[in-house]
């Protein structure tokens, strides 16, 4: 393969690119203009004026992640739902009873299982489909879904629970598979941007997170009909997903966006009988594709993002394994006292809302500080040091104990400290990765390669869920 080694490769806040040697600086010079992060002396890059791309991206981050969180945020309302509505059922039937039991478990399975392969299918889309109509397909479908979730508030379901049930599943279905295409189509797309660009949108989650914890937190100290509360959450996500596909629209408007979204042919690697022609004095070092094979390579992006690749299943991994499973059952030593902070808002607050505003600080950061760098052996060895957070959690006072009586750490400060510890390490670890993947590879590569670290994102979360009830077990 005539692929060029990864220390050829330089390294700025803002690209990767390759330095050029004495007999290959023409063909270099070629191939840092089509990457555009640093153009040619004679090619003038415009400013992102008033910061609008990168307002655009962070709005499309919270649209990307903020109605799937207001979705499982009104758990009250669907067990509500699913419990013959107004009137508390007397005598349930079994499967009733398996119904409301296992609700939880059913949505992570109809979460987790069309994500996955989504993914996988939105990887062999790349160069089938353009990005624009997976785009704005994805957030009509999710919109479409939130509007019949909306009109459902106030319709009397209970003489058809059953029914109902199939609803959610499917709508989950199809929310969780249109939102992980946006979301991958989307991280592959700010690959061809400056790296603050990705940061912006993966921020943007973060925020997402936060507004939906400060919203159930709203909703739980306020609210006293399930169903007001879902239908504020169900019509919040109907406005955001509809200013979405408007702002997405505006983008291409923008000198900005329009200057780097300049399409590129799909990549093809030589093999060692096809070398890349070296008269040309414009040959790209990876030429275009012909169109009968239009799948990206995979084994070069495999390649180049492998230790990338790790840190991010191994960061989602280390998070998914403890929260919240682990952390949200964590109890205040003090919850005898009988007042609100020590009952009803010592896990919400102590566990959602501080989780996900130390990993919006996180990613945040990032827009500033990027250290350790995309090769460093820094930010595995970073990733690894995590590990020492789940035994710290879960010898805080975890409720219910059966095999493991001991809790070590006797305050409401030590969970406190631990929880603002995983998030704020998983918005700052988990975020460098995601942004170098795509700067790593050359820009015909840049949204197939999104795609794939999207894959890591998920792949470290389905592990991390399935052993978490491992470790509950255990304790």
């Amino acid at each position: 393969m005539a692929v060029s080694s990864e220390d050829d490769f330089h390294y700025s806040s803002n690209s990767t690119y390759r330095t050029a040697s004495s007999s290959l600086r023409a063909d270099q010079e070629a191939l840092l203009e089509k990457l555009l992060d640093h153009p040619s002396p004679g090619l003038q890059r415009p400013k992102d004026r008033f910061s609008g791309t990168y307002i655009i991206f962070f709005s499309l981050g919270i649209g990307g992640l903020l109605p799937w969180n207001f979705f499982v945020t009104a758990k009250e309302y669907w067990i509500f739902k699913l419990h013959n509505c107004s009137i508390p059922a007397t005598r349930e039937k079994p499967e009733d009873s398996d119904i409301l039991n296992y609700f939880e478990s059913y949505l992570a399975v109809a979460s987790t299982v069309p994500s996955v392969l989504c993914l996988m299918a939105n990887f062999l889309l790349v160069n089938r489909v353009p990005i624009h109509v997976r785009v704005l397909a994805s957030l009509v479908v999710m919109l479409a879904i939130f509007v019949v979730m909306t009109v459902l508030v106030k319709v009397d379901t209970s003489s058809w629970t059953h029914g109902f049930f199939a609803v959610i599943i499917i709508c989950m279905v199809i929310l969780s598979g249109a939102s992980t295409i946006f979301n991958s189509s989307v991280l592959g797309m700010t690959g061809s941007f400056p790296m603050r660009n990705s940061q912006a949108l993966i921020s943007g989650g973060g925020m997402g997170g936060t507004i939906s914890a400060v919203a159930s937190l709203v909703d739980l100290a306020a609210s006293s009909d399930v169903t007001d509360s879902a239908l504020a959450f169900f019509l919040t996500a109907d406005v955001f997903l509809s200013l979405c596909i408007g702002l997405y629209l505006l983008l291409p408007r923008l000198e900005y966006a329009r200057y780097y979204m300049k399409p590129v042919w799909p990549a093809h690697v030589f093999s060692d009988e096809e070398q890349p022609p070296q008269d040309c004095p414009n040959a790209p070092l990876v030429a275009p594709r012909s169109s009968d094979s239009p799948t990206p390579p995979l084994r070069p992006i495999l390649k180049k993002t492998a230790s990338l690749g790790f840190c991010v299943i191994y960061l989602f991994f280390i998070t998914s394994l403890v929260f919240p499973a682990i952390s949200a059952n964590i109890e205040s030593l003090n919850k005898g006292s009988g007042s609100l902070w020590t009952t009803k808002f010592f896990v919400p607050l102590t566990t959602f809302l501080l989780y996900n505003f130390a990993d919006l600080c996180g990613r945040q950061i990032t827009a500033w500080i990027q250290v350790p760098g995309p090769r460093s052996q820094v930010l595995p060895g970073l990733a690894l040091l995590r590990t020492c957070l789940v035994p710290l959690l879960v010898l805080c006072n975890y409720q219910p104990r059966v095999h493991l009586q001991t809790v070590v750490f006797q305050s409401d400060i030590y969970p406190v400290v631990f929880t603002s510890l995983l998030g704020l390490s998983n918005g700052y670890l988990s975020t460098l990765p995601l942004i170098y993947g795509p700067k790593i590879v050359p820009r015909e590569l840049a949204e197939a390669t999104g795609v794939v670290m999207s894959f890591y994102l998920y792949l470290g979360l389905v592990l991390g869920s399935a052993f978490s009830t491992l470790l509950v077990h255990l304790i």
